[in-house]
């Protein structure tokens, strides 16, 4: 009788020892998976990479949901910026390609402040950015939460010369949208974006009339990233002002007097005229832009027009024929209208 009492009674211990060992087991096991949540995921780098990682897979929404993201007026202010920036750039479709997201440091700076330094690719080009993040408390017991302690959201300056509109990551924009109506037009014009950092913005110029080189831009920090979009003449806009310059000459060309009115070219004949004179294009001037001050610009640029009239000489009656190239030169200022034609005003 005795001994099946023992038996119970060791079966008891054992199965108490099982379960304070597989409690034991669990601890340990959710100790670490605290540990290694509050590492990966809850951690200053976690919190960050939950940024990056919206980024690269172009989720807006979810990064700017993060706290600290939306951007500060002061941080404008001090950088002597409007605080009312257009958003139009925070939008999914001019995220750029994020990969390769590599933790390279994470180190406290201040009691609960933490600079977290990533590295990334955006596109082909190797980029790195710190940011600046802080505790906030815990939450659900252990875990740590998080926000950015400077917004990671930058600012893209734009300038534009000789025209307002450009593209950034296929967008379209034009500077002057956010001018006052009332403001005139100018030659050249500059706009301010908040912009996702870290981010590629391909920006370029491409019209009828006008081109710039296209750009990559990376933004990798929260200040302003400056970048200026210089536009030239196309071949087409030169072509369209050639076109215009030698129908002007040829009209030129149709008055049958040695002084063609509003004309560049003409001679002084102290003899008497016998007919009526007759004038022809010999060589047209070639036509050249450079951007001026507030319009695009051709220097004066020679040409030669042609003359045939007879002449009899006062002196002694004697009858020629006037045949010879008459040089003149020609200068131009040629403005591009809101409606995309072009204005030439000739000096």
């Amino acid at each position: 009788m005795s001994t099946g009492g023992g038996d119970q009674r060791g079966g008891r211990t054992r199965a108490i020892i099982a379960v304070v060992a597989v409690s034991a087991l669990l601890l340990v096991a959710l100790g670490a998976a605290i540990g290694a949540l509050n590492r990966d995921v809850y951690s200053a780098g976690g919190f960050v990479r939950q940024y990056l990682n919206a980024l690269a897979r172009h989720d807006t929404t979810a990064a700017l949901a993060l706290p600290g993201v939306a951007p500060k007026n002061d941080q404008f202010a001090a950088a002597g910026l409007p605080t009312d920036l257009p958003e139009t750039l925070l939008r999914d479709s001019v995220l750029g390609d994020l990969d390769n997201i590599q933790l390279v440091g994470d180190a406290e700076t201040a009691p609960g402040v933490h600079t977290v330094s990533y590295s990334f690719t955006l596109g082909d080009v190797p980029s790195n950015m710190s940011f600046t993040v802080k505790s906030t408390g815990t939450f659900a017991g252990p875990f740590t939460s998080w926000r950015f302690e400077a917004s990671p959201i930058g600012v893209l300056q734009v300038d534009v010369q000789h025209q307002s509109i450009f593209t950034v990551n296929g967008l379209s924009l034009d500077t002057r949208a956010q001018a006052d109506a009332a403001a005139p037009r100018t030659f050249s014009n500059q706009a301010s974006y908040l912009a996702f950092a870290p981010n590629l913005y391909t920006i370029a110029h491409e019209s009828v009339l006008l081109t710039s080189p296209e750009q990559q831009i990376p933004v990798t920090s929260s200040g302003v990233t400056k970048v200026m979009v210089v536009t030239e003449p196309t071949p087409n806009f030169v072509a369209q002002v050639q076109k215009e310059v030698d129908t002007f000459l040829d009209a030129c060309a149709t008055q049958e007097v040695l002084q063609p009115s509003d004309c560049p070219f003409g001679v002084v004949i102290d003899d008497r005229i016998k007919g009526l004179p007759a004038w022809s294009i010999a060589s047209y001037p070639e036509v050249t832009l450079t951007a001026g001050e507030s319009a695009f610009e051709m220097a004066d640029t020679a040409g030669q027009a042609h003359i045939v009239v007879d002449v009899q000489s006062l002196f002694d009656g004697e009858l020629t024929t006037r045949d010879e190239d008459v040089p003149f030169a020609i200068g131009l200022t040629v403005t591009i209208r809101g409606d995309g034609s072009i204005a030439i005003q000739l000096h």
